[in-house]
């Protein structure tokens, strides 16, 4: 009986890491502000960078792991929120998860420690927030403004700036990036609110979306997202991404549009609650692939391959 129960508990913790919602962000994030990073500087990127894409999945994966088992009680309400909960559904003990919450957590820290301090100080930033977000003797995600803040600094921004303080340390006009990707993390944490906006308010959440109401989180959501592309288009103008880029950028949209247009699901898979979740998926297409591209090019020059 207990070697049955031993598969199933260790299942149960890598899904409570929901690592299939995340690295396809944490991944691009990290990898820009190293890329960035380097072109500012002139530097090389080395194995120290895959040390910080793994502190960085760590670092989210313990978000999600610690709001997972703060949120039980409440996703144990309603059926199919609790069966993607291995808490609520009672697969593994809450004192297991956060047991090994503490082990994720100093995992990521002595991963950002081989970036130097000040990534390391960015590290501990985003786990603080991380688990000061779903804590319920806190619960930032509890309370306007302050939920919007935690979730795209932990989720977002700090992750770029984790990769970007790898290879240098002065940001300049990579600010405005960092603001755009946060924008865009800021809309994402709106989006999701709107579509747990009736599970929200039935757990007594006083969050953004809930004080907001339904018709001006929705025009919140547009205006974070023109927000966001004034930053990116500010940082283009003033020459932060190489110009051959656009080259890359161009293709990988091609590719959106004949992998993931028209979809009627999200990134997460579910019913789109707005029309811009259709094109989620494609932009993470996009984002992803210019990504890749830029990184692959940029190796190839290092190398003297290209």
């Amino acid at each position: 009986m207990q070697g049955n129960r031993l598969p199933e508990q260790i299942g149960g913790l890598i899904q409570l890491t929901r690592w299939r919602e995340h690295i396809i962000y944490d991944v691009p994030l990290t990898l820009l502000g190293a890329l960035l990073a380097v072109q500012a500087s002139g530097g090389s990127l080395d194995w120290r960078l895959i040390m910080v894409i793994l502190a960085n999945i760590f670092a989210v994966a313990y978000a999600f792991m610690i709001n997972d088992i703060e949120d039980a009680p409440d996703d144990a309400r309603d059926p199919a929120r609790a069966a993607k909960n291995p808490i609520s559904s009672g697969r593994i003990h809450a004192r297991i998860g956060y047991a090994v919450c503490r082990m994720v957590a100093v995992i990521a820290l002595a991963l950002y420690a081989f970036g130097g301090l000040e990534v390391l100080l960015i590290g501990m930033a985003t786990l603080l927030l991380s688990h000061l977000y779903s804590w319920r003797a806190v619960r930032l995600k509890a309370y306007p403004v302050t939920d919007i803040v935690s979730h795209s600094l932990m989720l977002s921004g700090l992750l770029m700036l984790a990769g970007y303080y790898l290879y240098h340390n002065q940001p300049g006009i990579v600010w405005l990036v960092a603001a755009g990707v946060t924008l865009i993390s800021v809309y994402g944490q709106l989006y999701n609110q709107l579509r747990d906006y009736d599970m929200d308010k039935a757990a007594g959440l006083h969050n953004t979306a809930i004080i907001l109401g339904e018709r001006n989180t929705r025009l919140a959501l547009y205006l974070t997202i023109a927000s966001a592309g004034l930053c990116l288009l500010a940082a283009i103008v003033q020459g932060v991404f190489p110009l051959w880029l656009a080259v890359a950028l161009g293709a990988s949209i091609v590719a959106s549009i004949l992998f993931a247009g028209g979809s009627h699901l999200d990134a997460r898979g579910t019913e789109v609650v707005d029309v811009s979740g259709r094109y989620q998926m494609q932009a993470l297409i996009v984002i992803n692939l210019t990504i890749i591209i830029w990184l692959a090019a940029s190796l190839l020059i290092q190398f003297q391959i290209l």
